[in-house]
């Protein structure tokens, strides 16, 4: 402990030294037990088949789902996945590894911008609060679109604050790298890649006064950078398919965000609750940080500080308005806090602990209610998320973390809490994800059924699925027949013949009594109508979850 301590307040030490540590450390925490769980609907499954097909058809242009076009994302998260699966192979590890890589350069790229703009410890430092962060641990070993979508609009956010800075001698390198991932992050998710750097720099320079900058920018060079990288797919997939302007830019951007045409409205504080969980332990540390920009804005550093306020406060006030929630959404951010938090200890160690020391006492008795309710938790939950051994592991854990805090809290030793926390925040990183995803694992993935599928059904069978599971395609390598609604892939279904391949109940009981090998995955709730409205009777092969997979053969 004392070491460790030691290495994290030292106000000089070799940048090397520094990655060597933060790459090994989150290498092992990033990368272990990445491959050994099946694919998590639904994101996974979907972001998987995607490239998979593109590999397939060698078209790296117009991406399909299931084998019809798929346009609500750009490709970049797409083309990444499919060079993972020509290094790694159609494996779990080569879904996941391009996110956990992206982890791992987030949190490099958190070192570097914490280093350039402060000093070596609060790079490190806040480094360390990030890949320790259990909503960055987590979803940063998941196949989703907004781990890549995160370090591309971090770097253009970060690299922009950069270059604007007085003192430095490269201003445009960090220029041309702003619009570089700028343009990155565009191909990532759309629209929001610019459009969120955009607010959160348009904000700063109107807080600030500071539009000279826009002279200094290098709009002539930069402005074709960016469309030089960003362009080219989205010129070629229009095209390609006079279909793809109207769907992706209005449906995707515009209905998304004003209407509830996806389903997945939440209330406006949704991310409030969802911020402080998966910062945790570091978001009770949250408040700390933005008392601290507000009480130091005229000090030394103030603006950057501001500027990364702003880029957390943009970007949470955005999503929050959105129609359109999800958990993920709000990754981008991480980074920012992280800073924030990172720079708001580093003063700790310098001026004191008192303006830490309420917020650490709420941490370490949070922390020890939580880690004692977790133990508890799988006996006394009638269906628990988690088994009594994954509940005696986190619970133990939190517990190291929340005692040791409390004691150091005591003692108004910041250096002690710092490494307290960081150390079993750490250690969670490493036992928590698996334990959280194992349950979560048997109920969404569809992957032991479909490798039965792939066992029996010969090349004339067809595999029909009652509301389409995304992994389906992937783990069996064929095309699947989706019976009744469409959902996602509405749009794909409507585009040239796709009759055969989305059909309805009655559609279905015609192709389920031909002669025709059939191979169904339908919900637990649908097999007793099934069963009555059959003719041929259904033969159970296996159940995962509340999913059976039934046949006629």
């Amino acid at each position: 402990m004392k070491f460790f301590t030691a290495f994290l307040t030292k106000k000089e030490g070799s940048p090397a030294t520094d990655l060597g540590v933060l790459l090994t450390l989150f290498g092992i925490a990033f990368f272990q037990f990445l491959g050994r769980l099946p694919l998590i609907e639904t994101d996974e499954g979907r972001y998987m088949e995607i490239p998979r097909e593109m590999l397939e058809s060698g078209d790296f242009i117009t991406p399909t789902l299931n084998y019809v076009k798929y346009f609500e994302k750009p490709p970049l998260h797409y083309w990444l996945n499919a060079l993972s699966i020509k290094v790694f192979g159609q494996t779990e590890f080569a879904a996941r590894f391009g996110s956990a890589l992206w982890g791992i350069l987030g949190i490099i790229l958190t070192y570097h911008l914490g280093r350039k703009l402060f000093g070596r410890r609060e790079g490190l430092i806040s480094a360390l609060i990030l890949g320790t962060s259990v909503g960055y641990q987590v979803q940063n070993r998941l196949n989703i679109t907004d781990t890549t979508l995160t370090i591309c609009m971090a770097a253009c956010l970060g690299f922009f604050l950069i270059a604007v800075q007085d003192e430095e001698k490269r201003k445009g390198l960090y220029y041309h790298l702003f619009y570089l991932f700028a343009a990155l992050a565009v191909l990532a998710k759309g629209l929001i890649g610019i459009v969120l750097p955009g607010a959160v720099i348009f904000c700063y320079l109107l807080f600030t006064r500071r539009w000279a900058i826009l002279k200094e920018m290098r709009l002539i060079t930069g402005v074709p950078l960016f469309f030089l990288v960003a362009a080219p797919w989205f010129v070629l997939v229009s095209l390609r398919n006079p279909e793809f302007a109207r769907f992706f830019f209005i449906h995707e951007h515009f209905e998304r965000f004003l209407t509830k045409v996806h389903g997945r409205y939440q209330p406006p504080w949704f991310y409030i609750p969802i911020l402080l969980g998966c910062m945790l332990p570091w978001s009770f540390f949250i408040p700390a940080a933005f008392i601290r920009v507000w009480k130091e804005r005229k000090s030394t550093g103030a603006d950057v500080r501001l500027y990364l306020a702003l880029w957390a406060i943009v970007i949470f006030a955005f999503f929050s308005k959105s129609n359109s929630k999800l958990i993920p959404y709000i990754l981008p951010i991480y980074p920012a806090i992280a800073l924030l938090i990172g720079g708001t200890f580093v003063a700790a160690l310098d001026k004191g602990f008192r303006p830490l020391k309420r917020h650490a006492v709420t941490a370490s008795l949070v922390l020890c209610i939580l880690g004692a309710g977790v133990i508890a938790y799988p006996q006394i939950a009638a269906k628990p998320a988690i088994t009594a051994a994954g509940g005696a592991i986190i619970g133990l854990i939190l517990l190291c973390q929340g005692i040791p805090a409390l004691i150091a809290t005591a003692r108004a030793q910041t250096a002690a809490l710092l490494s307290a926390l960081l150390i079993f925040a750490y250690i969670f990183g490493i036992f928590g994800p698996p334990v959280i995803y194992a349950k979560i694992a048997a109920k969404k993935s569809s992957r032991e059924l479909a490798m039965i599928i792939r066992e029996k059904a010969g090349k004339d069978a067809l595999v029909a699925t009652f509301e389409y599971e995304q992994g389906l395609p992937f783990y069996t390598k064929r095309r699947v027949i989706v019976v009744g609604g469409r959902g996602e892939l509405e749009f794909g279904s409507r585009q040239g013949d796709q009759s055969a391949w989305f059909i309805e109940l009655e559609q279905f009981k015609r192709l389920w009594d031909s002669p025709t090998p059939v191979f169904a995955l339908i919900q637990q709730r649908e097999v007793e109508p099934l069963q009555k409205a059959l003719a041929t009777p259904m033969k159970v092969l296996g159940r995962e979850g509340r999913r059976i997979l039934v046949t006629n053969h």
